[in-house]
């Protein structure tokens, strides 16, 4: 008897292949939306806004502001330099680039060039020289044109011309664009507390000036301003505590010294200290017609406050070879302003750029050099006999620090 084959495996089958049919169906789907961009956005729009909620915020950091600022000594201009820019100009008005031309590009790269101008700037007076100073306002205004912002006007000529002279040469600054800062001249004792400030990048800095002596000249009677002298410690204390609350930095300007002398003299040290004690940041010396020594003074409150005692002189047609050797004064402003609104200055990387007063031979043909751009040709035509660039180091070097003097 023939056995029956059993049916019972069938549906077992059957189950396995729709099985087989769904999962293939899902596999191809998924390959499917793998294969397609757009699901894929979501997933990472997703991904990174999960990143993006679990990184902290970043630490506000602190707003440092670096200015670089020059300093200038003695613009001392004699006979022959207005004259030789007469004749430039064609015999109408005065054309003083020719002097300037060799170190005007250097000023371009300062954010702060500050100049004592040793002379009276206005065209109210004809132009004079020694011993009773006055330049035609077209100096004034090429020292502008240069790059020049801040003048220092306190010194032994602020009184040359009485106090027309005074007015005079008020009323040719003030004439000037907005950007320009004087200091040194106060219209009285109401008017010590007016502090003249500069603004550059956010940075506040206060310009004081202050002189020796005025050459035996009184202030003159009905004068509209007048100097404040070395010997006036207590106003100079009080207009520099003042500028401190007012300003980030306080530069000043001391006319003093000996002249014609490369030795910095007691009084210069005792009241260099003093100022630097009473808040200046920075203290820059003219009058001596030759370069002195630059040193870092150390306060009573630890601060480090540097010092040029003296610059010498820029532009002049003095004859001795001393006299034809200057340095500018370059340094840095640093303010750091904290998330807080707090802030701290420090000014540093000072350093003393050599120039040299050329002429040809009888005060002809007048221009400045930077010491690195004078060539021993040069020195060998000058005017001034004995002059060489060996010379010019050796005066150099022995009165400023190398780590302060740069040459090339």
């Amino acid at each position: 008897m023939k056995k029956k084959h059993s049916n019972s495996a069938r549906p077992i089958l059957w189950s396995a292949i729709v099985l087989a049919a769904v999962c293939l169906t899902a596999l191809c789907l998924w390959v499917f939306v793998l294969g397609t961009d757009e699901p894929a956005e979501p997933a990472m729009a997703l991904s990174v806004s999960s990143s993006s909620a679990s990184e902290p915020e970043p630490e506000p950091q602190p707003v440092v502001t670096t200015l670089h600022a020059s300093a200038t000594g003695d613009n001392l201009i004699h006979l022959g330099l207005y004259q030789q820019a007469q004749q430039r100009a064609g015999g109408s008005g005065y054309d003083f680039t020719y002097l300037y031309e060799n170190v005007a590009p250097f000023y371009a790269d300062y954010d702060i060039n500050w100049l004592n101008q040793e002379t009276l700037v206005t065209d109210e007076f004809p132009p004079s020289s020694y011993p009773m100073f006055c330049s035609p306002a077209a100096l004034g205004e090429h020292m502008y044109d240069i790059g020049f912002r801040v003048f220092s006007l306190s010194n032994n000529h602020s009184y040359d011309k009485g106090a027309e002279g005074i007015a005079a040469t008020r009323r040719f600054w003030a004439s000037m664009p907005d950007d320009v800062v004087t200091t040194g001249l106060f219209a009285g004792e109401s008017d010590y507390s007016n502090i003249p400030i500069q603004e550059v990048d956010g940075v506040r800095i206060a310009y004081l000036s202050y002189t020796e002596h005025t050459n035996g000249l009184p202030t003159p009677s009905g004068a509209e301003a007048n100097v404040i002298y070395t010997s006036q410690e207590d106003v100079i204390q009080s207009q520099i505590e003042l500028a401190r609350t007012m300003a980030d930095v306080v530069v000043v300007g001391v006319h003093w010294g000996t002249e014609n002398s490369h030795t910095v003299n007691d009084a210069q040290r005792a009241l260099g200290q003093k100022i630097a004690d009473w808040g200046a940041d920075i203290i820059i010396g003219t009058h001596p017609h030759v370069v002195q020594s630059i040193e870092a003074l150390t306060t009573s409150d630890g601060r480090s406050v540097p010092i040029a005692y003296s610059l010498g002189n820029f532009a002049s047609l003095q004859a001795d070879r001393d006299n034809l050797i200057g340095i500018v004064l370059t340094y840095d402003i640093t303010k750091t302003t904290q998330p807080d609104g707090t802030s701290s200055v420090s000014v540093g990387n000072v350093k003393a750029h050599p120039v040299v007063m050329h002429y040809d031979a009888n005060w002809s043909n007048a221009r400045l050099y930077f010491y690195r751009d004078y060539t021993e040709e040069l020195a060998a035509a000058h005017g001034v006999g004995g002059m060489s660039r060996t010379y010019i180091q050796s005066v150099l070097e022995e009165n400023i620090s190398a780590e302060y003097l740069v040459l090339t």
